[in-house]
């Protein structure tokens, strides 16, 4: 099994940035592919963005586009995302996911294994 822990995350601003690591141990031949969600209080949670392997694939919810950047470092077994621009809608707990099951990278049911995430707030 992998073990992912994610850091990076805290308070900023409305336009600042903050960019979150997902390191992982274990079976980090589970990592093939690594999405990023997040889950904001009263909603449900939401894909962000995904990598696959070797970072030639991205995928990115609509309403990061632009924005954040998801990014992976294969020697450290380290996952990066970049948030630029941040908006206060963007506040959420943010998890990073892996053991994908194989299918859309866009539902969390597709992923086995996950971080415990890390908070996010972007004041106004």
């Amino acid at each position: 099994q992998v073990q992912l822990v994610e850091s990076g995350g805290g308070l900023v601003q409305a336009g600042g940035s903050l960019r979150l690591s997902c390191a992982a141990s274990g079976r980090t031949s589970s990592t093939s592919v690594v999405g990023w969600f997040r889950k904001a209080p009263g909603k449900v949670r939401e894909f962000v963005a995904a990598i696959n392997w070797n970072g030639v694939s991205t995928e990115y919810a609509d309403s990061v586009k632009g924005r954040f950047t998801i990014s992976r470092d294969n020697i450290q077994n380290t996952v990066f995302l970049q948030m630029n621009s941040l908006k206060p809608e963007d506040t959420a707990v943010y998890y990073c996911a892996a053991d994908a099951f194989g299918g859309s990278w866009y539902r969390a049911a597709n992923f086995a294994s996950w971080g415990q995430g890390t908070q996010v707030t972007v004041s106004s």
